[in-house]
This record gives C-alpha cells, structure tokens and sequence, in this order.
C-alpha cells in the first residue's frame, strides 16, 4: 500500500523536531562563539572579522554542518532525519526508491538557498556603514519570495511537492 504525501503540518512538526538537535548544536557554537574573542581575539578577528569570512565561518560552522545532517539522514537506510522518523515520514524519489546521497545533497543545498541568502544578507548589514544597500533589501526579498513559493507549492500540490522536492524528483510520504 503506497503511504499519502506528507503535507505541511507533518512537515513542519517533523522539522520541529529535527530543530531541537540543531538548537542544542547552535547553543554550543553560541558559548564558543561567546569565549573565542576573550581566549583568542585575533582567531575570531579572522573568522568574523569581514562579511566574507563572518558569511565562509558562519557556512562552515553552522549550514554545512545542518545540511550534511539533513542530506546524509534522508539518503540513509532510514530516508529520514531524527524528526521525520519521530513523524513516521520519509524522503523517496518519485518511483518510491531510497534517495541517493548525491540526489540529497542537491534537494537540501536548494531547501537551504533562502536560509543562506538570509545570512549572507545579514552579514552585509552588519557590516553596512549607515543605510544598507538596496541590493540587501532586494535579497531579502528574494529570501521571501523563495520560502514563500515553497510554502505554496506545498500547499497546492498535489503530491504536497515543495519546489526543492519537484526540482530533485523526491517526495515525502507519511504513514497511513
């Protein structure tokens, strides 16, 4: 018996979840980011001390970490993070085969845009010198406009596809 699409709400719950284990990740890089200036101000000068490297540290340290556990967890064995699991849904690909990493990676590094646009853009104006450039302003735009056709095409779709799962030909079903 194929198991239905799963829709926003289990989706969002799923995440939910999943947000707890990155919540608890970012309160640790949080404390190191708090003592690093104090134990080694020129490490964090270096790291944080441009929008360019703040954006690359911030990459490194918080998105790569995020999407490999994102990417990794849904081409398992398991089709699914800590939180799909709890949920009792799974990533497949459209014919219902286990989703390859590679094909993973793709579907998170387009889930995760607006999120590292959004960054990218807030590490401009905290950089910015008085008002900041149109340009921020039309990425967070663009930031919007992303989550929120994401938003709708779940909705609207009938295999409850966000535009990241119509692009890498994947779905997420939920249990019966």
């Amino acid at each position: 018996m194929k198991q239905p699409y799963a829709g926003l709400w289990p989706r969002l719950l799923a995440f939910a979840v999943d947000y707890l284990l990155i919540a608890a990740y970012l309160v640790v890089l949080v404390a190191i980011g708090a003592l690093l200036p104090r134990l080694a101000p020129g490490v964090a000068r270096a790291l944080f001390g441009s929008p360019l490297t703040g954006e690359l540290s911030g990459f490194i340290s918080i998105t790569l970490p995020v999407s490999l556990y994102f990417a990794l967890s849904e081409s398992s064995a398991r089709q699914a993070t800590w939180g799909k699991r709890k949920l009792r849904l799974r990533v497949e690909r459209l014919d219902g085969a286990r989703v390859s990493t590679g094909r993973s990676l793709a579907r998170t590094a387009l889930k995760f845009v607006p999120w590292e646009l959004a960054h990218a853009c807030i590490w401009q104006i905290t950089f910015a010198a008085g008002q900041p450039s149109p340009l921020i302003s039309a990425g967070f735009a663009l930031v919007w406009v992303l989550v929120g056709a994401n938003l709708v095409s779940l909705l609207v779709s009938r295999k409850h596809q966000t535009l990241y799962d119509w692009l890498s030909d994947t779905v997420v079903v939920g249990p019966v």
